[in-house]
């Protein structure tokens, strides 16, 4: 880690994600061009921008190419996640082609910015798991990719969106010689956690399965930092720090996600049966055990 690191992006820096990310990153000293669509989420960032002179903002909208540039000019980092709504009902076919659309243009415009390094792009889960034969693959890893046809048939419009939008980023980045890595997410856990999050669909399956994986929002911010900072990192790393094949952490789920809900009784978890964990993220936690040691850059030293 260089004592003055060089200038790096986020965008969109409006979630829960993207200002986790933006906080640790000025922590470490980055200048971070945060960038957002929505004001709303600039405002949530004024009060730090106002503290930190190396927090710049930026209202950048994803099919605006110029506002693109602009925030991401003289960067050499961007992490690039889309966070939309949390209202599962505004997340069908049209939503697919807009977060498609939204990581073209901004992977193109990447491809125009002289200074630019690396990419983390930021993925999911569910652009992993679902297939037509899921029940024939012993462990799910990086390696597996969800089958856009089968979401479409079963309206997985979440994970079409995440599946198709990788897809294109990397066809992008390979076609424009970017160097970049794609973090795949689990559920992620934190503020603006709801019951109606589009990434909840199929849960029951999900669970069947022993795919049913979280993620708490400072893990994977940090997981962000890591893969971008670490020179060897490639491809693509599944990310999660928690699965949920029992039935009392099905429970414990259930509660988050509609915390001011009843507590179940204590027999609700009967129904349920343990599962057997079918998805493993080896590749990420030799990452991060790694980056934790302070070795990830010894042999480029």
């Amino acid at each position: 880690m260089d004592d003055n690191p060089k200038p790096v992006c986020v965008m969109d820096a409006s979630g829960s994600l993207g200002q986790t990310l933006v906080q640790k990153l000025l922590n470490q000293g980055y200048t971070v061009h945060a960038a957002s669509s929505k004001q709303s989420g600039l405002n949530g960032l004024k009060n730090i921008s106002g503290e930190n002179t190396r927090l710049k903002l930026f209202r950048s909208d994803p099919f605006d190419y110029q506002s693109i540039v602009d925030a991401m000019k003289g960067c050499y980092g961007l992490f690039y996640m889309f966070e939309a709504s949390q209202d599962q009902s505004t997340y069908d076919d049209l939503m697919v082609e807009v977060e498609v659309r939204a990581a073209q243009n901004v992977i193109e415009a990447c491809a125009h910015i002289d200074t630019m390094e690396r990419i983390v792009f930021t993925s999911s889960v569910t652009a992993v798991v679902w297939k037509e034969n899921r029940k024939s693959t012993p462990v799910f890893d990086e390696r597996d990719w969800s089958e856009p046809n089968f979401c479409r048939k079963y309206k997985l419009w979440h994970a079409l969106a995440k599946t198709l939008s990788e897809r294109t980023a990397w066809a992008l980045a390979m076609d424009r010689d970017i160097d970049m890595v794609s973090v795949n997410a689990g559920l992620v856990t934190g503020p603006g956690l709801s019951a109606s999050s589009p990434y909840l669909k199929g849960t029951p399956e999900m669970y069947e399965d022993g795919v049913l994986v979280t993620v708490d929002v400072d893990f994977l911010a940090d997981t962000h930092i890591a893969v971008y900072e670490t020179p060897c990192a490639f491809g693509r790393y599944l990310c999660f720090n928690h699965t949920v094949c029992r039935p009392e952490d099905a429970v414990k789920l259930a509660h988050l996600l509609a915390p001011s809900a009843p507590c179940p009784p204590a027999t609700a978890s009967d129904e349920l049966e343990a599962k057997q964990q079918r998805i493993q993220n080896k590749k990420l936690n030799r990452i991060m055990v790694e980056f934790a040691q302070g070795t990830h850059l010894e042999m480029y030293e």
